[in-house]
């Protein structure tokens, strides 16, 4: 399908574009639009033509306020957590999945999980990107995100804390989703 083509103002914003393009290896950068269409003679005299203004800033989107997770363990738990003394009930791995899969299936196993009436849920996330790693933004992904996805689930108000699992449970490539205790009968 043949798009309209573009303005001179348009040309000139798609060239300013397409010089911040990085093409992936192996991939040439992208055509140059064509040229533009030379606009009709105007019956009235036309408005002199303005430069292009700078492209706005993307903001940030402010982050919604949280209720912090994890300051309400007493020190037992935490000297159990830390030791690797808690044997979780169930088990949720992760790992491999992409962001949007990886946030379904945490929702779906908190949800099991608070069926259940467990108290450790073990979450295998994978392990976050090694500091000498080239590309650390590949690895780590869905283990950065997970705080802010519980934080902000429908779930938050059951979880009393996240902690780093042990090593002989996943270490640093897990996490311990520590329930609060059913209110009630």
């Amino acid at each position: 399908m043949a798009g309209r083509r573009l303005g001179p103002e348009e040309a000139a914003l798609w060239a300013r574009v397409v010089a911040t393009v990085q093409p992936l290896p192996g991939r040439s950068r992208p055509a140059p639009p064509p040229a533009p269409v030379a606009a009709p003679p105007a019956a009235a005299p036309a408005k002199p033509s303005r430069a292009v203004p700078p492209l706005p800033r993307a903001k940030a989107l402010p982050k919604p306020a949280l209720r912090p997770i994890g300051v309400d363990l007493d020190g037992g738990w935490e000297k159990r957590l830390s030791r690797g003394l808690v044997a979780p009930e169930a088990s949720l791995d992760l790992h491999g999945h992409t962001l949007t899969s990886a946030h379904a299936m945490l929702d779906a196993g908190l949800s099991r999980a608070i069926a259940r009436g467990d108290r450790v849920l073990l979450l295998v996330t994978g392990k976050p990107p090694r500091p000498e790693a080239e590309r650390p933004y590949a690895r780590g992904a869905i283990r950065a995100a997970v705080a802010d996805w519980i934080a902000a689930s429908r779930h938050a108000e059951r979880i009393a804390a996240i902690r780093q699992a042990h090593p002989r449970h996943g270490g640093t490539g897990a996490l311990y989703i520590v329930f609060r205790r059913a209110r009630g009968g």
